[in-house]
């Protein structure tokens, strides 16, 4: 389970203007909230907070002014158009805690390459403690045929994780490749002869029309 240190500050201004003008000095507008504690507005470093998210339910460790807190991201907005952070809800955690995330699934093993492999759900959620979240689960999809499917009962969970998403939840799917079939094109031969030539069968046809007009 990953764990960053970051130090953060404290925004005494709010809005669409305020929030502009902070993303424009490589901050980015975050709110910590949670466990009843009344929400803290703050600006984390965009660099340093983009670089540690992209790590699957990754712990934050926030400093705020000396007064670290331990978190963990819910919410991540970015911007539509350009992909850059613009806001992200913290929720505070407890070492001792058990949390509830999705987490990705990674399915590996060799299967029937005539199917096709479709994944149907690439996270699944579980329930551990807050400190020991799994960067990934395993799926084993050895010897799965065309048709078949893995569900969510079928991952290797960790000691002290749980299942929470429904056991039957398909994550992948191997559906049967369709037939392609080539059109032949068949030419109607006798028996011992060989097909004409292009340029015999026209001579063929024109010899053909002119007897018929005489």
């Amino acid at each position: 389970m990953a764990e960053i240190s970051i130090k953060a500050s404290l925004r005494t201004e709010f809005g669409k203007g305020a929030s502009r003008r902070a993303r424009r000095d490589g901050l980015v507008p975050a709110v910590i909230y949670g466990h009843g504690e009344k929400p803290v507005h703050i600006a984390l470093p965009a660099r340093e907070v983009g670089v540690a998210i992209k790590t699957s339910n990754v712990l934050l460790d926030i400093d705020i002014d000396g007064k670290v807190e331990l978190t963990l991201p819910k919410s991540i907005v970015r911007n539509p158009l350009k992909g850059h952070l613009e806001h992200i809800d913290l929720i505070l955690v407890r070492r001792d805690e058990r949390v509830r995330v999705m987490v990705p699934v990674h399915a590996s093993g060799d299967y029937d390459r005539d199917g096709i492999l479709e994944h149907v759900h690439n996270s699944i959620e579980v329930e551990c403690l807050a400190i020991k979240i799994p960067s990934h689960l395993d799926l084993d999809i050895t010897g799965l045929v065309a048709g078949d499917s893995k569900t969510a009962g079928d991952v290797t969970l960790p000691e002290g994780v749980t299942l929470v998403s429904t056991p039957d939840t398909v994550v992948v799917h191997l559906s049967v490749r369709a037939a392609m079939e080539e059109p032949v094109a068949v030419a109607a031969v006798a028996e011992g002869e060989a097909a004409p030539a292009e340029g015999e069968a026209a001579a063929a046809g024109s010899e053909g029309e002119k007897s018929e007009k005489k």
